[in-house]
């Protein structure tokens, strides 16, 4: 435990589901934690919840896609903690819409809040972390395989992979870890939304471990990503996804 005691780590979209769960596995390894989120008041529950372990935890409204507030999530962490060791950009969103029916502001919604974000916080935050620093993307098994009627959540994955990659290479002189994890499926509120029974047998079925994963197992990859026992890893993307992928 307290692999990143005193550390300062931004959790983006972790109001619920897979960025609760990452924030919750931050602070028990005594991490300060910034729960940030559009909906404020999941964040705050969140934040309340760390604060009442025993650890030190803030909410910070954020939408994402905006430049004014995600430069004032940055400004706002420092302020509170002094630093920015960690930034895991989780913040994400999937509405299905068949392609054909897809208008413009369906893609342009998509591409803002799951990739254009993670260009602005990448930014700000790299401007101001320090030598050993981490940034951990959440991706989607929809950057590697193909899923029906979102095919711009899986061009903003996609292009999320490219971006890792490439800040990657652009932050190495300044000791900056650039990584990202793919999950694939997830017990999450909004996966649960539209799955029924026979959905999720289907879905399990697809997976050699037999299991939809947790927000858990892909907490404990972001653990490991942002802790110091990754620091000769950059630039990769981490699949979790029971081995979905590998069929």
């Amino acid at each position: 435990m307290d692999r990143l005691k005193n550390k300062v780590a931004i959790v983006t979209g972790a109001g619920q589901g897979i960025g609760r769960g990452i924030a919750l596995r931050l602070a028990e390894e005594s991490c300060f934690v910034v729960v940030s989120d559009i909906d404020e008041a999941n964040a705050q529950k969140v934040a309340d919840e760390i604060k009442q372990s025993g650890k030190k935890s803030i909410a910070i409204k954020c939408d994402v896609s905006k430049k004014m507030e995600v430069d004032n999530l940055i400004d706002k962490t420092v302020e509170n903690f002094g630093a920015l060791d960690i930034l895991v950009n989780n913040a994400g969103i999937f509405p299905y819409k068949p392609f054909l029916e897809m208008a413009e502001e369906d893609w342009d919604k998509v591409l803002s809040v799951n990739l254009k974000s993670v260009f602005l916080s990448s930014q700000a935050a790299a401007k101001i972390m320090k030598e050993g620093s981490k940034i951990v993307d959440i991706s989607s098994i929809a950057s590697l395989v193909a899923f029906p009627q979102l095919a711009h959540y899986c061009a903003s994955k996609g292009g999320m992979n490219g971006f890792v990659r490439a800040l990657a290479v652009e932050l190495a002189p300044k000791k900056i870890n650039v990584n990202a994890i793919a999950p694939g499926a997830i017990n999450t509120p909004g996966a649960g939304q539209s799955s029924d029974e026979g959905i999720k047998k289907q879905t399990i079925s697809m997976i050699p471990l037999g299991r939809i994963g947790e927000p858990e197992d892909i907490a404990n990859a972001v653990l490991f990503l942002a802790s110091d026992e990754a620091s000769y890893i950059t630039g990769q993307i981490l699949t979790v996804d029971g081995g979905w992928t590998i069929k």
